[in-house]
């Protein structure tokens, strides 16, 4: 199971705005290039986004399951990249002085991601999903009125981004 850890300069309010909003998942999740639908009950338990994977012609049409939706604490959701698989996947934010502290856990939990060993799926999806997070404090720092501090851009640009032990950004 990969865990990967990322302080935002928002409220955890930001991160599930951008959760809630189905037709940015594209934008947030790596591997994921473009919508194809999303229910209008995203993002409750049991509704679904459809999108694909991969760069055409060569793309897998997929979907993901929300299962969990508790904001603005946790979000679990379960997407399917058939022939790949299916995993599961789960954001938990928490409040932290100004900003908040984002964990996505992600495992492989059916079909031929399976036969890979555990420590090379769990390289693959922690660098995956440093990515990830990078993508998804871009987004929810953006909206000016969660904005306290500099955001990740921000600071990036100054050169002010420094990464901890354990892939955590501070």
């Amino acid at each position: 199971m990969s865990v990967n850890v990322r302080v935002l300069q928002c409220r955890p309010e930001a991160v599930f705005r951008v959760l809630a909003n189905g037709w940015l998942y594209p934008s947030w999740v790596v591997g994921a290039t473009r919508m194809r639908d999303v229910d209008v009950s995203w993002p409750e338990p049991g509704s679904q986004l459809r999108h694909s994977l991969g760069v055409w012609p060569a793309l897998i049409n997929d979907e993901t399951h929300a299962i969990e939706w508790n904001p603005p604490h946790r979000m679990r959701i379960r997407p399917t990249g058939w022939p790949l698989g299916e995993a599961l996947v789960t954001i938990d934010v928490k409040a932290r002085a100004s900003g908040c502290v984002v964990r996505i856990q992600e495992e492989a939990v059916a079909g031929p991601v399976r036969w890979i060993p555990r420590p090379l799926i769990d390289i693959l999806l922690w660098w995956r999903n440093t990515e990830t997070l990078h993508r998804l404090a871009y987004l929810a720092e953006g909206i000016p009125e969660d904005a306290p501090a500099p955001t990740t851009a921000e600071r990036e640009a100054s050169g002010d981004l420094a990464v901890g032990s354990r892939g955590m950004v501070a």
